[in-house]
């Protein structure tokens, strides 16, 4: 027991570094906002239809996602048309870039400490 009454298994990380969970942006980590996060990443400018098809959502519910991520700054929403169609382009700005890259960063922190600790049995 230590001196402030707990057993060792209950004595808290003293690590100089917090877990990598810690680091995750909820705003980026929802699965959905990753998603337009990644895809429109790979795309570049991506066409709001293909998002919606991607990643199997109703209009509405996209939209609110992208309504999360344009006020966070990490997507511009462009309007326009396609012939005589109008059309939703979305890009990436420069702090959804990096968002997206400290997310990616973070998640392979949390993946290389997964796979290298052995479970313990007593925890």
């Amino acid at each position: 027991m230590s001196a402030d009454g707990r057993t060792p298994d209950e004595t808290p990380d003293e690590s100089p570094e917090a877990h990598p969970v810690t680091g995750l942006d909820d705003v980026v980590h929802q699965r959905v906002r990753l998603g337009i996060l990644t895809i429109t990443h790979e795309a570049r400018r991506v066409e709001f239809g293909y998002l919606r098809t991607q990643l199997a959502l109703t209009a509405g519910n996209l939209s609110q996602h992208l309504g999360v991520l344009e006020t966070a700054g990490l997507v511009e929403v462009e309007k326009g048309y396609a012939g005589k169609r109008g059309r939703t382009w979305i890009t990436l700005t420069p702090a959804g870039h990096t968002a997206l890259a400290e997310e990616i960063g973070r998640l392979k922190l949390l993946i290389a400490r997964v796979e290298t600790t052995k479970p313990t049995e007593d925890r």
